[in-house]
């Protein structure tokens, strides 16, 4: 059962949120830039993190489940979000340049089918993040932030999943190493800076970036579910109730030996 958008809005209004926020929106600039001339779809919750896009991007518009709810969006102006289900966008094929998926792939009946939707929205050789909850991270574990229901995912059953939707992985990073207790938000800066270091794999979240291609037409697979590794390319209004860039592009980790 997805969080209702008052939950959510709730959530990014509080330190911890405001801490998420921040540290999202370093690693979308770092893979992005501004989007200059290019037009944007946040998808799931995910308008918080696209605000330094706005003012280069061509167009940044919002499509929230409809099992989540829908609040008016920006605060000011247009309406720029719309309600819709997660496997049946309101958009028509190959009108997006980029995609941002927050808070919409861990709660999905059917994540395949709301990835293959964000696959049939994207332009060619057009670009998508998809932030979850980490499977080791300390956010997955707990209930009182919304990164802490539906299904946290590891990098390689991420990526599998993105494969099995016909988005190639392109590269990965991690974000959001302090603990989610409000009153450490205000070191949020300080654990990031720390955590890449020390203890990368325990992050709360995951950002991996996916290339639509469609020189090729790839065969159907049934998902891996054995936890085998998959290696990853080199290196106002109110609403309506209900570590460095991204690695490789987004750079692959220095491997242990």
């Amino acid at each position: 059962m997805r969080r209702d958008v008052l939950e959510l809005r709730q959530f990014y209004a509080s330190d911890l949120g405001r801490a998420a926020r921040a540290m999202v929106e370093r690693k979308l600039v770092e893979a992005w830039g501004d989007a200059a001339g290019q037009d944007v779809l946040a998808v799931g919750y995910a308008t918080p993190f696209v605000a330094p896009l706005m003012p280069g991007a061509r167009r940044v518009v919002a499509a929230m489940p409809a099992q989540q709810g829908v609040e008016v969006w920006p605060a000011e102006g247009r309406n720029l979000a719309t309600l819709t289900p997660e496997d049946g966008l309101p958009f028509t094929n190959a009108l997006f340049d980029r995609v941002l998926v927050v808070h919409g792939l861990e709660e999905s009946a059917d994540p395949v089918a709301f990835l293959r939707e964000v696959w049939r929205v994207l332009a060619p050789s057009g670009r998508a993040i998809v932030t979850v909850a980490s499977r080791n991270g300390l956010w997955a574990n707990t209930e009182k932030t919304p990164f802490g229901h539906g299904r946290p995912y590891s990098r390689s059953q991420l990526a599998e999943l993105l494969r099995e939707a016909e988005l190639e992985p392109s590269g990965w990073t991690r974000a959001l190493y302090v603990p989610p207790v409000g009153w450490m938000a205000r070191w949020a800066d300080g654990f990031e800076q720390a955590g890449s270091r020390l203890w990368p794999g325990f992050a709360g979240l995951l950002l991996m970036e996916a290339v639509k291609q469609t020189f090729a037409v790839k065969p159907q697979r049934q998902r891996v579910r054995s936890g085998r590794p998959v290696l990853l390319p080199a290196p106002g209004a109110q609403p309506v109730s209900r570590e460095p860039a991204l690695r490789q592009r987004l750079a692959p980790p220095r491997r242990r030996s």
